[in-house]
């Protein structure tokens, strides 16, 4: 590869094209520490993520590709990036504001309309400026009626890499019709390091005593239910794979875990959220949000059939995402936390994921 610049080894030449008359380039963040971030335009995408391991080695803890045309092409879509308008799924594609049914969102993940649409926010070009050597923030508007969503909504999402080893995202959002959104970063991460294929010996806390059953759609059916006493249950650190081929309904629809956890906390304070640790590389991750909920999905429909960073493959399970959000198809639940924003309102949140090391 040429023009390598990254720690990762990515070449920034090749993620200069351009999409939908826009411009596409990688930008880097790095730390005092030696940390290192990159991330692309193209969809807000998280592209590498180097921090130290135990032995002081710097490794990338993220899946993706070494170039714009490989996430073109990809089989996999969301990898790092930014998932909206609606990030997880809104039943049929259909939901209703003030008396008006929106009925023509995509459907793309069986019956229900998945992360805002064929062309959501992880497919779209945002405008880039790099404030300073930690700090990049991207913009997009997206129209009214955009993938069938009511309202011009203009999203501004801020990455900050600190001298502590973590990594800040801010979302910040308006519109000018009544609307619906769901914002999330869609991280595939492997503590051992990205390519390394599987990620069932990783030791996962949840801060949640409640989760999310679904129906064979991925669709919440009913009320929360407890973890205890089930597969579910993360409160205590457990292996990832320890549990993951139970037989137990919830796992076997989604031939592991891809499910909401309904985090135990008050109001949208920025709280403990979960932790994961590789007992290999001694890397530690703790993921703080303002987000009421995390998606966790561990890679059950990864097929090892891309080729990803440095000739990388990317096999079931090789992976994991810690997705913080609001809840699946809360358009269509009332009793859930609303994600409806009108003109006049602001949406903030922030997710924080930091790194660590612990020697084992």
């Amino acid at each position: 590869m040429k023009n390598i610049q990254t720690l990762s080894g990515l070449s920034p030449d090749n993620f200069r094209e351009q999409i939908d008359n826009k411009e596409t380039a990688l930008y880097i963040l790095r730390n005092e520490s030696g940390a290192e971030v990159a991330i692309t335009n193209y969809g807000a995408k998280i592209v590498s993520l180097m921090v130290p391991d135990k032995e002081g080695k710097m490794t990338d803890v993220v899946t993706g590709h070494d170039s714009i045309d490989a996430y073109l092409a990809s089989e996999e879509p969301y990898f790092g990036a930014i998932c909206g308008r609606y990030g997880n799924r809104i039943a049929k594609g259909k939901f209703s504001i003030d008396g008006i049914t929106y009925d023509k969102l995509p459907i793309n993940n069986g019956p229900n309309c998945l992360h805002g649409g064929i062309k959501g926010f992880n497919a779209v070009v945002w405008d880039a400026t790099q404030v300073d050597e930690r700090t990049i923030e991207l913009r997009y508007t997206a129209a009214d009626g955009e993938e069938g969503f009511p309202g011009e909504l203009k999203t501004i999402v801020t990455y900050h890499l600190t001298d502590d080893n973590a990594v800040a995202i801010h979302y910040r959002a308006t519109t000018d019709k009544p609307t619906v959104l769901n914002l999330t970063n869609h991280s595939y991460f492997n503590l051992s390091g990205a390519g390394d294929p599987y990620i069932g010996d990783h030791l996962l806390t949840i801060n949640a005593d409640y989760y999310l059953p679904t129906d064979e759609t991925a669709i919440p059916y009913g009320p929360k239910e407890k973890v205890e006493g089930t597969p579910m249950d993360f409160r205590t650190p457990h292996e990832v794979g320890e549990r993951i081929n139970d037989d137990f309904e919830q796992l076997r629809i989604g031939k592991g875990y891809d499910h909401t956890y309904i985090l135990n906390k008050e109001g949208d304070e920025l709280s403990f959220c979960a932790r994961c640790l590789s007992p290999r590389t001694g890397i530690a991750m703790e993921v703080y949000t303002t987000q009421p909920g995390v998606q966790l999905y561990t890679g059950n429909w990864m097929t090892g059939n891309l080729v990803g960073k440095n000739g990388q493959r990317y096999p079931e399970r090789a992976a994991l995402c810690l997705e913080t959000q609001h809840f699946p198809d809360s358009p269509n639940h009332p009793d859930y936390p609303t994600t409806l924003l009108r003109p006049g309102e602001v949406f903030q949140s922030t997710t924080i994921y930091r790194f660590s090391v612990e020697q084992i």
